[in-house]
């Protein structure tokens, strides 16, 4: 195997954010900007010299190029094995999965998530470390650190590999491995969750579903599992075919962007009595019944509350995490079972810590993510069957199940509001000016509503002390309302201001209101404390979910 070594020069702006590193799929594809990363990945993680690397990413477009390039990359560092999904198919769920069980020492992960594909979209790459979850910060940095003053990279002068089927050859002394994407993940779920109850609600004609693989990754896991193991409908999945673009559209699964599902679960009786749909890389969920919407915040809640009815979890729970942006709704169960609840920063990496240390078994995000301690990602498809599996115990429908959680624990009417591609000092400003408020904002009062805690949120992880600083800024009030602000660091283009808003109500009969006209007044509030229309010149969000 000959190996080049090819001189470089640093490619400014290779800071992975909370979900490694995503640009433009132009930007990826300039000289040496791909390679310049991946090569300081490796010189960061040595383990990987001699070991075993999992590889694979959404389909989107790039993704096939980028893993010919890390392949023969991967080759001249030293890496042993490298396992790579059939046609460069890889879920992060099952990339997590696939680590944990071959004792891995890392992954690569192609994505950029819910964004856009195709060749004018966006594009992703990320670092999983080998308990299966993202990259710590310590990592990461390590890795900027390295980019910013790489002058060579290596890579062995070798042959594509063929991806379109399964198979094993070489480049050099390196073993590769083209895999089934889907069967070692669809194990795991048929451990955790009882298919056989699962498909007898499919079977006796109690439910139908529909799931929409948004022309995304999931597509594969989602036929072999509903389809072929659960028995479920014929026309259970749509938008089953990974495409280069998504086919168009824009593969994030909320209200806004998953427009035909939506449409068909508000079909009237005829509608499917389940319904959801996953993300570009499959580790994000919605869930729907006919006629109705389950707030992210609300399943893990929900959750929570009924694990203990599945096989995977009927010993109980140990304890439960949420992201600074996600409801207090799981708080309220957690509280109630008498386990402990975190808050910790936006990104799955910070629920990494707690799983290992065994303090917490379920864990979500606002932004349709929930996943537990089977691997170490957020997981779509998981989620799914969690819901599917509860349906199936408990002989309910989706709304059923949610009115009796709110019954017995109160709903939280709960919105997120995102202002996009904003210019980034502007954003930067709106936030300082939020932080240089937030001491003198306790104890004031906005129509009827009093502050009772405002504040940056900083998080110390209670497993290594690590402190985490500026993740956003919240705002208590005292009936247990609630408003954060908070920059994403998921976009590609300018900043994304987002603002969460919840309100806690215990009325039953205050539990039909459209969500919006229950925080209509606390929208309001944020936008004058924030000056949101006048400092981002926007008179509305661009999503609301």
């Amino acid at each position: 195997m000959n190996i080049n070594t090819i001189a470089t020069t640093p490619c400014p702006g290779q800071k992975p954010g909370t979900s490694g590193l995503r640009k433009k799929v132009n930007v990826f594809q300039q000289a040496h900007y791909l390679e310049n990363f991946v090569q300081s990945i490796f010189n960061v993680a040595t383990e990987l010299k001699g070991g075993l690397l999992i590889l694979g990413g959404d389909g989107r477009y790039y993704n096939t190029r980028a893993i010919q390039i890390i392949l023969k990359m991967a080759a001249a560092y030293g890496v042993k094995r490298v396992m790579v999904g059939e046609h460069g198919l890889l879920s992060t769920p099952a990339v997590s999965c696939l680590i944990r069980k071959h004792q891995a020492a890392g992954g690569i992960i192609l994505s950029a998530s819910h964004n856009p594909g195709g060749i004018d979209g966006d594009f992703g790459i990320k670092f999983n470390i080998n308990n299966g979850g993202p990259a710590p910060t310590s990592f990461t940095d390590a890795v900027y650190e390295i980019s910013k003053n790489i002058s060579e990279y290596q890579i062995a002068d070798a042959e594509d590999i063929a991806l379109d089927g399964q198979q094993t050859s070489h480049i050099g002394d390196m073993q590769i491995d083209v895999i089934d994407s889907v069967s070692d993940y669809a194990e795991l779920m048929a451990q955790l969750f009882d298919f056989e109850k699962i498909k007898a609600l499919f079977s006796s004609g109690q439910l139908s579903m529909c799931f929409d693989a948004m022309h995304a990754v999931t597509g594969p896991y989602a036929r072999e599992i509903f389809e072929h193991r659960l028995s479920a409908n014929v026309d259970a999945v749509i938008n089953g075919i990974p495409l280069e673009d998504f086919g168009g559209g824009h593969p994030d699964p909320n209200l806004a962007h998953a427009s035909e599902l939506v449409a068909q679960l508000n079909a009237g009786p005829a509608a499917p009595g389940f319904g959801a749909a996953s993300d570009g890389d499959g580790d994000r969920n919605m869930i729907l019944g006919r006629n109705f919407f389950v707030n992210p915040s609300d399943s893990l809640a929900i959750m929570t509350a009924n694990a203990h009815l599945l096989p995977g979890y009927k010993l109980g729970i140990r304890g439960v995490a949420r992201s600074l942006p996600t409801s207090r709704a799981v708080d309220k169960v957690a509280e109630a079972m008498g386990i402990d609840c975190y808050e910790t920063p936006t990104g799955w990496k910070y629920f990494g810590n707690l799983l290992d240390d065994k303090r917490i078994t379920l864990c979500g995000e606002e932004s349709f993510g929930s996943g537990s301690d089977h691997i170490r990602e957020k997981d779509g498809i998981w989620a799914v069957l969690f819901w599917l599996n509860l349906i199936a115990v408990k002989q309910q429908s989706v709304e059923e199940i949610t009115r009796s959680h709110w019954q017995q624990y109160g709903r939280h009417y709960y919105t997120r509001h995102d202002y996009e591609a904003i210019d980034n000092e502007v954003a930067e400003a709106l936030m300082q000016n939020l932080r240089t408020q937030a001491a003198s904002l306790k104890a004031k009062e906005y129509d009827g509503y009093k502050i009772l805690l405002c504040d940056d949120f900083s998080y110390t992880d209670p497993v290594d002390h690590s402190v985490t600083e500026h993740q956003g800024i919240r705002i208590l009030f005292e009936d247990e309302s609630r408003i954060v602000f908070r920059l994403s660091g998921t976009g590609t283009e300018g900043a994304t201001l987002r603002v969460y808003i919840e309100r806690y109500v215990t009325d039953i009969a205050s539990h039909d209101m459209p969500t919006q006209t229950a925080l209509a007044e606390l929208i309001n509030i944020a936008d004058n404390i924030a000056e949101i229309k006048t400092r981002c010149q926007r008179e509305q969000p661009d999503v609301i979910t």
